[in-house]
């Protein structure tokens, strides 16, 4: 079959015209020539492409190329992407190296100017980009939208600067995606009110009807780390025109097991309508963001998934992105291309000594509670376990482990907390994908394993590691200090086994490294830790890591 001029036959799927018929499709040179209603003999089924409607592909831990590999046999054939992880290492050159790399794959990467870099003052980044950068990025017709607004106070006090980067994507009639969790009411409103429209962070159904009548459209993210499909999903039937699926953040070995194909197929077990299912998927990105993304019409890009069926446990057996076919049989046809190194990473090695967190006497721990598969977290007190020279120490059999942060752009004194649900009973776990800033973050039992696997990745400049006394595991991650350039099916073989030992060790979360990587993000409440101190999320300041006894 040639590529340039071909036809496939099935039952083809009109999403926008909710109609399944018997047809072939023309294809010359990528795009969509005719499409004839005939007989045909063949039951498969012809639908448009799934698109990720947000995600940041850093957090894959592979670079562009890479995750179009792996993200192609699950029908994905787009991603609206926001490159904010590798903009606060590497600023507007680390934006440009996410496009340039994403071309040399035929997948549709779409990427948007991240507003906030560095997140938040309360951190240390490695780069900013200014609304002089946001307007040059504007004049690339591939950058299509602001990336998410993570600066809700700001918005909500009209800082000069928020609205000046809003302003500047309005002028250039762009989208502005939002990220306002548990953000309801009148500030809601207000939010939505200067031009932000999406939410991919709502985590009740009554918090995303709050921003749906305030006008915004509402992701329903299913990743490694956040899950909140199942609290989401029966807003569909309600709202089929303004919801669409996303990930925002999938390690490798998951998105090797699958991708938005998932949670279509989840939709479809809950016996959703498809072509409402459907819509979601493959239709409502299009739309909003204005994708060059093909939807199953004469003269649109040959952007189409062939499936064994539609139900709910359809397999992908086809994937075309311009014609081309990309994926066949769960098995990507694109080829592993070597990539560029580029990295921004200057600390020395640490001691055991910088990890002690000396106190006065008896003291209470103002303790960071972690949630299996949110992104918020909680509080909680503890007595502090003291060492003869008052050394604040683990308290593992009270599951109240040590925390730390290292600043990975200058030495300076690591950032100590306390946190609670990691349950390690021994050794420690590392790493420096940790959002937004990525600094090196760790969690471990004693100060020694924890010093032992933050200087394994400064080592390598980047990376995740686990240690238990002389048991280590390692994988650098060289591009920006959180992607690999290596094949991503290696790579997710490789956080596979460190993620089986992080379990070993004794977590019992889901998926603890990429629990880990969120434990720095300050602007999700209630207590995360920066490299500057332990951050209160809802009074947006910082706080006290111990508390009078």
């Amino acid at each position: 079959m040639s590529y340039r001029e071909f036809k496939v036959s099935g039952q083809i799927v009109d999403v926008l015209h909710k109609q399944i018929f018997s047809g072939t499709i023309a294809v010359t040179n990528g795009k969509i020539t005719h499409i004839f209603r005939e007989p045909v003999a063949s039951q498969q089924y012809i639908l448009p492409g799934f698109i990720d409607a947000h995600v940041h592909i850093e957090s894959s831990m592979l670079v562009p190329s890479e995750f179009a590999r792996l993200a192609v046999p699950h029908g994905t054939v787009a991603t609206v992407s926001d490159p904010h992880e590798i903009a606060n290492v590497l600023g507007i050159k680390g934006v440009e190296y996410m496009i340039e790399n994403g071309r040399k794959v035929p997948f549709k990467f779409y990427f948007g100017a991240p507003s906030c870099v560095p997140a938040t003052p309360f951190e240390t980044a490695g780069a900013e980009i200014t609304p002089e950068d946001i307007e040059e990025l504007f004049q690339n017709p591939e950058v299509k939208y602001l990336a998410e607004m993570m600066n809700w106070p700001g918005v909500l006090q009209q800082d000069p600067l928020v609205m000046q980067k809003i302003t500047l994507a309005q002028k250039f009639g762009k989208q502005v995606d939002g990220h306002a969790p548990g953000l309801r009411g009148e500030q809601a409103q207000q939010y939505v009110a200067v031009g932000i429209n999406t939410d991919h962070e709502c985590f009740t159904a009554d918090e995303a009807r709050d921003k749906l009548a305030a006008g915004m459209k509402i992701l329903i993210r299913e990743g490694s780390a956040a899950k909140n499909f199942e609290a989401l999903i029966d807003l569909l039937p309600e709202y089929p025109n303004h919801i669409m699926f996303c990930s925002d953040d999938k390690h490798p070995n998951d998105l090797v097991e699958g991708h938005i194909n998932n949670l279509v197929k989840r939709a479809f077990a809950k016996n959703i309508d498809v072509f409402t299912v459907l819509q979601v998927a493959c239709v409502n990105p299009v739309l909003h963001y204005g994708l060059e993304v093909g939807l199953l019409r004469e003269h649109d890009p040959a952007d189409f998934i062939i499936t064994d069926s539609l139900g709910a446990d359809f397999t992908v057996l086809e994937t075309f992105i311009n014609g081309e076919l990309v994926a066949e049989h769960g098995v990507t046809k694109l080829e592993y291309t070597p990539s560029e190194i580029v990295n921004n990473f200057n600390t020395p090695l640490k001691s055991a000594a910088d990890f002690h967190f000396p106190v006065d006497g008896p003291v209470q721990l103002n303790v960071i509670e972690t949630y299996d598969g949110q992104l918020i977290t909680g509080r909680v007190t503890a007595p502090a376990l003291l060492t003869s020279e008052n050394n604040a120490v683990a308290d593992v059999e009270s599951d109240i482990l040590k925390i730390a942060v290292v600043n990975r752009y200058r030495n300076e004194k690591p950032a100590i907390g306390f946190i609670k649900n990691f349950h390690l009973k021994s050794g420690a776990i590392a790493s420096s994908v940790a959002h937004d800033s990525h600094n090196i973050i760790a969690v471990g039992t004693d100060d020694a394993s924890i010093c032992k696997a933050v200087n394994l990745l400064i080592e390598v400049q980047g990376g995740i590691a686990a240690v238990n006394g002389g048991d280590l595991k390692l994988l650098p991650l060289p591009v920006a200090g959180i992607m690999s350039a290596e094949n991503g099916y290696e790579v997710a073989l490789a956080y596979s086994e460190l993620d089986a030992m992080s379990k070993e060790l004794g977590s019992t979360l889901q998926s603890p490294f990429m629990t880990l990587s969120f434990m720095g993000l300050l602007v999700i409440p209630a207590l995360k830790l920066s490299d500057k101190g332990l951050f209160d999320g809802e009074k947006f300041t910082f706080a006290s890591v111990t508390l009078p006894s």
